[in-house]
């Protein structure tokens, strides 16, 4: 998983309340158990008309959101099922960062294995985060993880955000669950050597 340290990038507003996984990747994506392809399903419904071609309404149609690495939205994001194609989408789109001032619970953890940073702020902070995300000429946000930081803009005063310290520490590493498993690699071989020894009969071939 690739580290986040610092983020730079522009910022898309989505205001909008209760984007549920099924929004944010339509269920005939989920035949596929690769990581990679997603992001052209990202919010397909709200992308593309029914003839294909793009939405010229949607945010992330028009520039220059469409470069969008940030996603600033409304309450309850990510609720509905626990599909993690829904993560996996927003990173093959290029969103390391989504910020709102709740998200479900399923969705919110999945987010950190995969290497997304959602960020929980009260609503009237993300509902000003919004407005320049939306106002500005070129709405380019630094999302500081090692300070916890969101630096704006408009120069106005950095925003503070919390993060769960071991989740903050998984971030900054580029650790998922394989990862965190994989730096126990030598504790899981001595234990493995020992119990050879103590109990050989467990690793004889069965007849």
């Amino acid at each position: 998983m690739q580290p986040f340290r610092r983020l730079e990038g522009i910022a898309a507003p989505l205001p909008m309340v209760n984007v549920d996984t099924d929004k944010i990747i339509p269920a005939h994506w989920l035949k596929t158990i690769k990581r990679t392809g997603l992001g052209v399903g990202l919010f397909e419904t709200l992308r593309y008309r029914e003839d294909g071609s793009e939405n010229p309404d949607f945010v992330l149609n028009r520039e220059p959101w469409r470069r969008a690495r940030i996603l600033i939205a409304g309450e309850n994001f990510g609720c509905g099922s626990s599909r993690e194609h829904a993560p996996w989408a927003l990173l093959d789109f290029g969103i390391r960062c989504v910020i709102a001032p709740s998200f479900a619970d399923i969705f919110f953890n999945n987010c950190f294995k995969n290497g997304i940073l959602p960020i929980v702020l009260p609503r009237e902070t993300v509902d000003a985060l919004m407005a320049e995300a939306e106002t500005s000429p070129e709405p380019v946000f630094t999302i500081d993880l090692e300070r916890q930081l969101i630096l704006r803009p408009s120069g106005n005063a950095p925003v503070r955000f919390e993060v769960d310290p071991f989740k903050r520490h998984c971030l900054l590493e580029g650790l998922d669950d394989i990862g965190l498993t994989l730096k126990k690699a030598h504790e899981i071989e001595a234990y493995e050597e020992a119990l050879r020894r103590e109990k050989p009969w467990l690793f004889r071939p069965a007849a």
